[in-house]
């Protein structure tokens, strides 16, 4: 059993019984991770706040039998900014679900890690909607490089690439935020 410390950013959560949460984080140390935060919901937790969406977090865990579990959590950067503006809050979950449908679990990856962190301070900070469009296309090309399931050519401008059929074909299905995304347009 192993303690660890590690900052990580929420991209995905589920309800658990009755009181808990199962936490998807990609973190900074260890990529993509899954983890249960026991008694998150119930109204006397102090970690709650801490284990918000899009919140950039320091996380305190501990090696369960199946999974990781968190004992600690300190907010870091919790985005409200972004969280308040409804445009960039879909472009936020678009984000998320890129993460978590092409990254692979317990795979340490730095550079998605702060790709990822520099596009949501980059979604925070610019409320323009071609420049966050511009954001999102760079993300995406990036991510793909990143993973490797893109090369960059000399013949094929990224501007001009239709990331989405690309992510779309990876993942054999839909991505649910385009129709999000569509809604906002």
């Amino acid at each position: 059993m192993r303690n660890l410390k590690t900052e990580g950013i929420i991209i995905k959560r589920r309800n658990f019984g009755e009181a808990d949460r199962i936490l998807t984080v990609f973190t900074k140390d260890h990529g993509k991770l899954q983890l249960k935060a026991k008694g998150v919901r119930r109204i006397t937790s102090r970690r709650s706040s801490h284990t918000e969406l899009l919140n950039l977090t320091s996380l305190y865990l501990y090696q369960g039998r199946n999974m990781y579990l968190l004992t600690e959590a300190i907010v870091v950067e919790n985005f409200s900014q972004l969280k308040n503006d409804l445009l960039s809050v879909g472009f936020a979950y678009h984000i998320c679900e890129l993460i978590d449908g092409l990254c692979p679990e317990n795979q340490e990856n730095q550079k998605v890690f702060d790709l990822l962190k520099q596009t949501l301070f980059a979604l925070k900070n610019d409320k323009n909607l071609e420049n966050i469009v511009e954001i999102i296309h760079d993300f995406e090309v990036n991510l793909l490089i990143l993973l490797g399931f893109w090369k960059v050519s000399d013949r094929i401008p990224a501007k001009i690439v239709n990331t989405h059929s690309i992510i779309e074909n990876l993942l054999e299905r839909k991505l649910k935020s385009k129709q999000i995304l569509q809604l906002l347009k």
